[in-house]
């Protein structure tokens, strides 16, 4: 079930807001597409590809408009919110095809619009002329999708969510130093600036340890403290949990009073405006996520990131759309579920990750289908950074996949330059991986248990050391070591390709894998 994130005012503006959207979309049908994606998945590359190929008569084989040949072209126009940065398209082209370096990670929202120009594929429609679609894209740190849970809780159940999290024995050593210096602080006792501070700055500390290679956790709420942008240093970015009974009263001018006023100073400030202005008026959102660093890490890292997209997942407004509700009140009727960076795999382990990620999200995606939305999940590189070969060795042939690392790259104790093309056989996803999807279900259970203890504790949950993420706590199965089920990959950072020419001369667009199978789910009903 979807939370309930907004007031009845809020309702208002957000109707207020839409209006204002289907006017500004007047000569033309209109989708407002939402991107987003959790630590370097690949946000501002996915809409770079888009777009480019796109405009630039992209091969989208799998993009009915495309096929029919009923695509016309696509223009950029100025977007249509003055007081929104807009996504520097040309800048990142520049970078991915002149300088063949990836583009900064999102760190603020961006939009922009794009014109589409079709044909209509009914008989009545293309005696009506072209039509045209603006899809308008709004792109925003994935990071932030985290806090709109936080609309729904006080101080106390995020305190406790959090707490029992850090006392997961897989997350003991880097919360260590937060933890120990969270037992010296009394929350009842007078407020200080300085223990304030330090409090936030360890578990800010904390949290982006959480996000390191080495752990690759995602469930790492709030976002804005691992990009605080234009806020950095404000007291709505300085607080922390604290270890409070579900039911305890803050004594005026207490550490209890102080971080909880700003815990809440900061979902006004920050969380609501972005839900009220931004996420609340989207039609179609694309959820990019980057499973193969979180497999690396093992199934524990797996098991966050489904907790984490399920907290995502429940926050979306999902229903069927009508004209009558794009105008007052938006729903998402189709969300893209994208496992990026399938080019850093063979395509016989595309299939098996569709797969797994499916398995482990399945709650939450039936929850959306129920709601009305549609739901796919697919295994995509919006740039295809390396090819695929077959490569002997010991008189066995390996599938490879060939392509040149980045500068600083090391496998195996080698250094790259960023030149020379390599062969690297990454390893594959079983394919019989039910081992690992109990395991990573087994701990998405006890992370849901956490959660829900949080919420409702009582007094043997409090009595305890973190609920069922305490050490010895988990079942037997979920006890197995991480390592033994974990596959074996091997991941390097490859630059992007250079762009191909026809013999005629003239350049393509920027490879892909199924990026016109993504935009065919998320626009192709609105060009037919």
């Amino acid at each position: 079930m979807s939370l309930k994130l907004t007031t009845l005012a809020d309702d208002a503006r957000i109707a207020f807001d839409n209006l204002t959207d289907f006017a500004g979309g007047r000569s033309g049908g209109q989708v407002r597409l939402g991107v987003a994606g959790l630590a370097r998945a690949g946000k501002t590359v996915f809409i770079t590809a888009l777009v480019h190929n796109l405009i630039h008569g992209g091969r989208l084989p799998l993009f009915e408009p495309w096929r029919s040949q009923r695509l016309i072209g696509a223009d950029l126009e100025q977007q249509v919110h003055d007081d929104v940065p807009t996504f520097d398209y040309r800048a990142h082209v520049r970078e991915l095809v002149g300088n063949r370096v990836w583009p900064q990670s999102t760190r603020q929202i961006a939009e922009m619009r794009l014109t589409i120009a079709y044909e209509s594929a009914t008989f009545f429609g293309r005696n009506l002329g072209s039509g045209r679609l603006h899809l308008d894209i709004v792109d925003y740190p994935g990071e932030w999708l985290l806090d709109l849970p936080l609309l729904a809780k006080d101080f106390a159940t995020w305190s406790r969510e959090a707490f029992a999290r850090a006392r997961d024995p897989r997350r003991a050593d880097i919360a260590g130093p937060w933890l120990a210096h969270l037992a010296t602080l009394d929350p009842s006792a007078a407020a200080d600036e300085e223990t304030v501070a330090e409090a936030a700055r360890l578990f800010t500390g904390y949290l982006a340890a959480c996000r390191q290679d080495a752990h690759a956790l995602s469930l790492v709420p709030p976002g804005r403290f691992l990009m605080p942008g234009d806020l950095e240093g404000s007291p709505a970015l300085t607080f922390a949990p604290l270890d409070v009974a579900p039911d305890a009263r803050a004594p005026r001018g207490s550490l209890h009073a102080l971080m909880e006023r700003r815990y809440e100073a900061y979902k006004q400030v920050v969380v609501k405006p972005f839900f009220r202005t931004h996420f609340a008026r989207l039609d179609r959102q694309v959820v990019l996520v980057d499973p193969l660093a979180a497999l690396n890490a093992g199934p524990a890292a797996v098991a966050d990131l489904a907790l984490a997209l399920e907290e995502i997942l429940a926050c979306f407004r999902p229903g069927r759309s009508s004209w009558l509700t794009s105008i007052l009140t938006r729903r998402i009727d189709r969300i893209l579920i994208a496992a990026t960076k399938a080019d850093h795999l063979h395509h016989t382990s595309h299939d098996r990750l569709e797969r797994l990620m499916q398995r482990i999200l399945a709650e939450p995606i039936a929850r959306a289908e129920k709601a009305g939305a549609k739901v796919e999940v697919k295994a995509i590189a919006a740039v295809r950074a390396t090819r695929e070969a077959q490569v002997r060795r010991g008189g066995e042939s390996l599938p490879c996949i060939v392509g040149v690392p980045q500068a600083g790259e090391t496998i195996d104790g080698r250094l790259f330059d960023g030149n020379d093309d390599i062969a690297l056989f990454p390893g594959d996803l079983p394919e019989n991986h039910e081992v690992l999807i109990r395991r990573v279900e087994a701990l998405v259970e006890e992370g849901r248990a956490v959660h829900a203890e949080a919420r409702s504790p009582n007094e043997a949950s409090l009595a305890g050391a973190g609920g069922p993420w305490a050490k010895g706590a988990s079942s037997g199965r979920a006890a197995q070591a991480d390592g033994d089920l974990s596959p074996d990959l091997r991941f390097l950072r490859f630059r992007p390709p250079r762009l191909e020419t026809t013999a005629e001369g003239a350049t393509l667009s920027l490879p892909h894998i199924r990026l016109d199978r993504a935009i065919d789910f998320l626009i192709g009903d609105k060009l037919a």
